[in-house]
């Protein structure tokens, strides 16, 4: 149980270290958000011929952000903590819209493309890395080697922006941006869920180039099981190979891979600045290149908070979660 409580502070901390983090990156960096915020209202007053009311202006600098600047910083601080807690990160200054309304709407679609990716990935790297493992030395095995190793060299955003030139703009089998068909309204419809899937069809091929990874993993892992002892007793005790493979082989070499994988699913938030902008994807990386770009320092601290809380959760579920599918693993001394 100590085991436990102890993760879960150490989760609860790194969350709050990130929130401090940005907190003192609004407030304080020189030229910063706040500083470019209030000189941006300032010269939209003066564009307007209109007279600089600096308490307007400090207001809407408070809107935007969180945080008053005529107080004290300690107060900023614990004004900011309390407004992230229920979930206000501030006002988009580009989209005119509230950060979190954006991020709610564009998370679904991320956890969308990112969800069936991980799937593919985790049947297809199990498959083929088990199989390599059973005919290893074959040429099966070393040509499979050989293709892991070279689509694990090759970056997942290269492999998108090839595909979105040749299948989107040279061949028009596929979109080449938009999350849905203009003509096609959000609900529980068939058109709707065959458009989805149609226009997530090449962010998720671009990601699912990631199996070769996981295969070359499990390839490793099935070979470490079965030189081991337990493998040895099984044969001679005449149990078939098949049986070996799935109850024994497989179940033990996938372990280590289910880690590898949650782990893989916090980072991948962050990678999704890059593929959703290549293919216009409106996800939350998506708006997080286009706050980077318009400078909309609120929906750019509040995409950087989601991304940072997948990646938190994710390491946080796989530490707790390994102890109870692997009891051979301990859980800090614990019994």
């Amino acid at each position: 149980m100590r085991y436990y409580a102890e993760r879960t502070l150490q989760a609860l901390v790194t969350v709050l270290i990130v929130v401090t983090v940005t907190f003192v990156m609004i407030r304080l960096i020189p030229g910063g958000p706040m500083d470019f915020m209030r000189a941006q209202l300032i010269q939209q007053a003066q564009g307007g011929g209109d007279s600089v009311d600096m308490a307007r202006v400090n207001e809407l600098v408070e809107a935007y952000t969180n945080v008053q600047p005529d107080k004290p910083m300690w107060q900023q601080y614990i004004d900011y903590v309390a407004a992230l807690a229920q979930g206000d990160l501030g006002q988009s200054v580009w989209y005119d819209r509230s950060v979190s309304s954006i991020l709610a709407a564009a998370i679904p679609w991320t956890v969308f493309i990112l969800g069936i990716s991980l799937a593919i990935n985790f049947v297809l790297g199990i498959g083929l890395g088990a199989l390599m493992a059973y005919f290893e030395g074959s040429r099966f095995d070393v040509g499979s080697t050989m293709f892991a190793i070279l689509s694990t060299s090759v970056p997942y955003y290269v492999v998108a922006i090839v595909m979105v030139y040749v299948l989107g703009y040279q061949l028009g089998w596929f979109p080449t941006g938009g999350r849905l068909a203009s003509d096609v309204e959000v609900g529980l419809s068939v058109a709707f869920v065959r458009s989805a899937l149609y226009h997530a069809a090449l962010p998720v091929i671009s990601l699912v180039t990631g199996f070769a990874g996981l295969a070359i993993s499990m390839r490793a892992n099935s070979i470490s099981v079965l030189g081991e002892d337990y493998i040895r007793v099984a044969r001679l005790r005449g149990i078939r190979t098949r049986n070996i493979a799935l109850r024994h082989v497989v179940r033990n070499a996938i372990l280590p891979i289910w880690t590898q994988l949650l782990i893989s699913i916090g980072f991948l938030f962050g990678g999704s600045i890059i593929l959703e902008t290549i293919f216009a994807y409106h996800g939350v990386g998506y708006f997080m290149y286009q706050a980077i770009q318009s400078r909309d320092y609120p929906l750019m601290m509040g995409g950087f908070l989601v991304i940072t809380v997948a990646v938190v959760i994710s390491v946080y579920v796989a530490d707790l979660s390994y102890g109870k599918i692997d009891p051979r693993v301990t859980t800090g001394g614990d019994e």
